[in-house]
């Protein structure tokens, strides 16, 4: 089974919702959709769904035109970011419910009910009320109800982005083996997110989206390693890849009078000229023997701390895996792992990796 969208294309009003957007998907894979707020992810899920048309472009599953399959008629489960469930009824009743709806014998729908809420871990919640409930179990019980189905296509909009740092953290490994499993089942699992750190994590393929394009789609692993862009970059790291401009002249990058150092292995077939170069917060350190740079903010967060440095137009983040507390405007010294540099053309296409080497 393979879903393949072709040019879909909406534009309701002055900006583009869908722009051109193509992808191809197979059974037994998991697909993330990455992307900031309003990059598309609600909307290309909806048309997936059914709910919204395109104004243009194509969307076939196993060859056939899924644009002409009613809704009603789709093998599609969707979860949403807010708890859609029944309050008046019980767990059991409401993952059962859609079952009901189409009339499935109660042997059935027992068997597919009790297997739905041992796969999310809500075994023996059977007769719980909703409002007994937490807003963890809350959204189990809806992820429960779509799995149920039984869909040849699972689509989940963000359905952690309400609830907790701590519970996000313990259903995102929950969910992931729920995932795995529902895959091997020949399902299409899409998850759409806009946390670089959950896109990761449930591994699989990833699609970065960003006003309404597909900007790359790979391996978790690819992505992470080669993005092909200055935009990708951002969008796939938490916090953003920093990114400087320079030049590349006798041997050596240029980002200003004092901050020079020597081309590193991976990006010495560069031709001289001006570029944009990216590191990750954790390839910035403080060093004695480093650059000079200007303490702008000291964020604590967890056992790390985040510090915004500055040096003429050279602003960069780095991470230090210690709480330290700095002063606002002090000097310190910042080294930069060259081995994990990134070099991007000024046009944001990326130039030279260190996982890849020249592109």
């Amino acid at each position: 089974m393979s879903l393949i969208a072709s040019n879909l294309c909406l534009k309701p009003d002055t900006e583009h919702h869908l722009n051109d957007v193509c992808f191809e998907m197979s059974k037994g894979e998991i697909y993330t959709i990455i992307g900031r707020t309003l990059a598309g992810k609600t909307t290309l899920l909806k048309t997936i769904a059914g709910l919204i048309a395109p104004e243009s472009g194509s969307l076939t599953l196993d060859g056939r035109d899924f644009g002409r399959i009613p809704v009603w008629k789709r093998e599609v489960a969707m979860v949403y970011q807010q708890f859609i469930n029944y309050p008046h009824l019980s767990v059991y009743e409401n993952v059962a419910f859609p079952l009901k709806q189409r009339g499935m014998q109660p042997g059935e729908i027992n068997n597919r009910v009790m297997k739905a809420l041992s796969q999310v871990g809500l075994d023996g919640f059977e007769n719980r009320k909703i409002q007994a409930l937490s807003g963890g179990q809350q959204q189990r019980v809806a992820l429960a109800r779509s799995l149920v189905k039984e869909a040849n296509i699972v689509l989940l909009d963000e359905p952690l982005v309400n609830l907790d740092y701590k519970l996000r953290e313990q259903l995102r490994e929950e969910f992931r083996n729920i995932f795995s499993a529902k895959a091997s089942e020949n399902s299409i699992l899409i998850y759409s997110s806009t946390d670089p750190v959950e896109a990761m994590q449930l591994g699989g393929q990833i699609l970065v989206m960003d006003e309404g394009r597909i900007l790359q789609q790979d391996s978790a692993k690819e992505v992470y390693e080669n993005p092909n862009s200055t935009k990708v970059s951002q969008i796939t790291n938490d916090p953003a890849m920093n990114l400087f401009e320079g030049t590349v002249a006798d041997g050596k990058i240029i980002l200003s009078s004092e901050i020079q150092f020597d081309l590193p292995q991976h990006c010495q077939a560069l031709p001289q000229g001006p570029y944009t170069f990216g590191l990750r917060a954790a390839a910035i350190s403080l060093a004695e023997g480093g650059f000079p740079f200007t303490v702008e903010l000291s964020e604590i967060s967890g056992s790390e701390t985040f510090l915004h440095l500055k040096h003429e137009h050279v602003q960069v983040v780095g991470l230090l895996d210690s709480v330290q507390n700095f002063n606002i405007g002090e000097t310190v010294t910042a080294q930069f792992d060259t081995a994990h540099l990134y070099a991007f053309a000024t046009d944001g296409r990326l130039k030279s990796s260190p996982y890849g080497g020249l592109k």
